[in-house]
C-alpha cells in the first residue's frame, strides 16, 4: 500500500539495518536465509501438507469479481483477457494440427491493494534516500534501479502464525484493534511460538472475511500493526512480515494509516529495517489447522525495477 514520502527527521545514527550486510546492499533482511536457516526451516514440514495463502486473482472483466475479491478503493483491478479462446473474444479460436485447442491468457495488474502482493524494499523511502541510503532518485518512471523487487529473490524460510483473532476467540478483529507488541508477545506465548532470526511472521486478524458481508465496513477502517508491535518483530530479525489485511498496519475510518511518518510501518520495517512486507493473504484454512509454524515459501516475479510484485505465499506443513 503506498503513501506519501515524508522529509526525513535528524538522525542520530544509521537507520535500522543500513549498513550491516554492506553499504551497497540491496537485499535487506533476506540476507538472514542463509543455507542453514533455510535448512533448519525445512524442519517445519511435518506433514508434507500444502496451502495456498493467497486471494484469487479475478479480473474486472470476470463477471462480478470486484463484489467478491476484497481490494481497495481506487486502485484498478486486475485486467484478465484471454487472448485466444472459444471464440467469444477473438474471430475463432486458435487450432493445431485442426483439432486442438489452445487458449491464452493476457493479464494486466496493479498488485498494491488489489491482490495478494510482496512490497519491495523501493515500495516506500524518505526524505532523499532508500532503504541503505541508496538515492531515491533512483526510482524513475520506468523502474527502480536500486532495490527492486527482483534483487529479494525468493523466500524460503520458517514461516510463524500469530493468530490475532483466533486467540481472542473472534472471527475477525473488529476495526478498532491495534495490534501491539504485548499483544504479539500473548499470542506467542499462549502458542509456545519462539520467533527466530529469518523466520516470516504471519499475522491473522480475519479481516478479509468482512468483505462478503459488508464490503462498505471492509473499504473503512481495519485492524492492524502499532508501530511498536512492527518495531518487535523487526528487533526479533524476522526477513518479511505477512498479514492479512490491506496495509500491514491499522486504518482509520477513513481508509488512511493511523500513524504519522514517524511510526509508519512501511518506512519502518521496508526502509529502515529492510523488511519485506506481503500483504492481503488469506490464511482462514491455515488458522484452521492450528499449527503456528510451517515452511513459508513465497517467490516474487523477477520484475526488473519492479516495487512490488503479486504472490502466492505457500504454506507447508
Amino acid at each position: 500500500m503506498t503513501e506519501q514520502n515524508a522529509t526525513a527527521p535528524a538522525q542520530t545514527g544509521p537507520p535500522g539495518n543500513w549498513g550491516r550486510w554492506g553499504e551497497d546492499d540491496e537485499r535487506g533482511a533476506v540476507n538472514l536465509l542463509t543455507p542453514d536457516v533455510v535448512l533448519a526451516a525445512a524442519g517445519a514440514v511435518r506433514e508434507g501438507r500444502v496451502l495456498s495463502l493467497s486471494l484469487p486473482i479475478r479480473g474486472a472483466t470476470s463477471g462480478h469479481a470486484p463484489q467478491t475479491v476484497p481490494h481497495l478503493p481506487g486502485r484498478p483491478l486486475p485486467q484478465h483477457f484471454m487472448s485466444v479462446d472459444g471464440a467469444d473474444y477473438c474471430a475463432g479460436a486458435r487450432r493445431l494440427n485442426g483439432e486442438i485447442g489452445v487458449a491464452d491468457d493476457a493479464l494486466i495488474i496493479s498488485h498494491h491493494g488489489t491482490t495478494t502482493h510482496i512490497d519491495a524494499l523501493s515500495h516506500m523511502w524518505r526524505g532523499d534516500e532508500l532503504y541503505n541510503g541508496h538515492p531515491a532518485q533512483r526510482v524513475r518512471s520506468y523502474g527502480a534501479t536500486r532495490c527492486g523487487i527482483e534483487k529479494a529473490g525468493p523466500i524460503v524460510a520458517r514461516g510463524v502464525l500469530f493468530d490475532v483473532a483466533g486467540h481472542l476467540g473472534v472471527p475477525h478483529l473488529d476495526e478498532s484493534v491495534r495490534i501491539d507488541a504485548d499483544l504479539l508477545q500473548e499470542v506467542a506465548k499462549a502458542k509456545g511460538i519462539e520467533v527466530r532470526p529469518g523466520d516470516v511472521a504471519v499475522v491473522r486478524t480475519g479481516w478479509p472475511t468482512v468483505y462478503g458481508t459488508d464490503r462498505a465496513r471492509y473499504q473503512g477502517g481495519q485492524p492492524g500493526l502499532t508501530h511498536d508491535g512492527g518495531l518487535w518483530l523487526a528487533e526479533q530479525d524476522v526477513v518479511a512480515v505477512a498479514c492479512d489485511n490491506a496495509g500491514i498496519g491499522a486504518l482509520a475510518m477513513d481508509g488512511s494509516f493511523d500513524a504519522g511518518p514517524d511510526e509508519d510501518l512501511h518506512l519502518l520495517l521496508l526502509w529502515a529495517f529492510g523488511v519485506y512486507l506481503v500483504e492481503m493473504l488469506w490464511l482462514e484454512e491455515l488458522a484452521a489447522t492450528d499449527r503456528h509454524d510451517f515452511l513459508f515459501v513465497a517467490a516474487p516475479l523477477a520484475i526488473e525495477g519492479g516495487t512490488g510484485s503479486a504472490v502466492n505465499p505457500v504454506a507447508v506443513l
